[in-house]
C-alpha cells in the first residue's frame, strides 16, 4: 500500500546525538517503506549554511540521499531554525526543497504543507523579527563569515530566542485560527499539516460551510520521535524510539 510520511521539528545537533541516531535509524529502516517523506522544517536546531560540513552533517546527508535508491522521494521545507537550508543542501540530500506554504495532492485530498510559524500571527514581534532576519543583505553578511564565527553567532541567537520565548505567554506562540483558515481558503486546501508549535493534535475547521482538518506534528525529543503516516484510507501517528 502506498504511504507518505511527515515529520518536523527534529532539531538535530551535535549536542543531542541520541536524536541524530534515531533519525539515522528511521532513514535506514522505517522511511524506506514509504513512497515519500516530507520534513516540514527545523530538521536542524540551527543551520549556518550549505557549506557546513561539520559532524554529523555528512553522515546525515549520506543517509538522506540513500532514500532515493529505495524509491522514497524526499522533500524538505525550511523552518524558523534552519531557514538557511538551500538548494545546495537539497541536492546533496537528493531531495526537493519546498516553499512554505506548498500545496500537494495527498491521495486525492488537496493538502497544504507549512512549517507553521507563519500561522502564529498573534506574536507580532516574532513576525517582524522573521522578516528582518531573512533579509537578503543580512543573510549574505552572515554567510560571508567563517564557519566557526557563524557557529558562535547561531549559538548566541538560540540563547536569546530562548530567553525571549520564556517571557511570552503560551497562547501568543500558538497559531491564530483565522490565519489558519485564510491560508487554507486561499490555497483551496481541505487538510493542513504543519509543525513548529510542538503541540501535536488534530483540529477541525469550518471553511465557509465545508469541513477541513489541521494536523499538528510532534517535535522529536531525545531518543523519541513521532511520524505521521498517510495512506489513501487512513492517517496514523506512529512513535519512534531507540529503545
Amino acid at each position: 500500500m502506498k504511504e507518505t510520511l511527515f515529520i518536523s521539528d527534529l532539531h538535530l545537533s551535535p549536542d543531542h546525538p541520541e536524536s541524530v541516531e534515531l533519525f539515522l535509524r528511521f532513514l535506514g529502516h522505517r522511511a524506506q517503506r514509504a513512497e515519500a517523506l516530507y520534513i516540514l522544517g527545523d530538521l536542524f536546531d540551527a543551520w549556518i549554511g550549505d557549506d557546513n560540513e561539520t559532524a554529523p552533517v555528512p553522515t546525515i546527508l549520506a543517509a538522506m540521499s540513500a532514500l532515493k535508491e529505495k524509491g522514497c522521494k524526499l522533500y524538505i521545507m525550511q523552518g524558523n531554525r534552519d531557514f538557511l537550508l538551500g538548494e545546495a543542501f537539497a541536492e546533496k540530500a537528493a531531495a526537493t526543497l519546498l516553499s512554505d506554504p506548498s500545496l500537494i495532492d495527498l491521495y486525492g485530498t488537496p493538502t497544504l504543507l507549512m512549517h507553521g510559524d507563519l500561522l502564529c500571527t498573534d506574536d507580532v514581534a516574532y513576525q517582524q523579527y522573521r522578516k528582518q532576519i531573512r533579509a537578503p543583505a543580512l543573510i549574505a553578511d552572515f554567510l560571508s563569515k567563517p564557519i566557526p564565527e557563524r557557529i558562535v553567532v547561531a549559538t548566541e541567537m538560540r540563547r536569546q530566542s530562548g530567553d525571549i520565548n520564556e517571557a511570552k505567554s503560551e497562547n501568543i506562540m500558538d497559531v491564530n485560527r483565522q490565519t489558519v483558515e485564510e491560508f487554507m481558503l486561499d490555497n483551496g486546501a481541505k487538510l493542513l499539516i504543519h509543525g513548529h508549535t510542538h503541540r501535536p493534535d488534530e483540529h477541525d475547521h469550518d471553511l465557509n460551510g465545508s469541513h477541513a482538518c489541521r494536523i499538528v506534528l510532534a517535535d522529536w525529543r531525545g531518543d523519541k520521535g513521532e511520524l505521521l503516516s498517510v495512506t489513501h484510507d487512513e492517517i496514523n501517528r506512529e512513535m519512534l524510539s531507540l529503545s
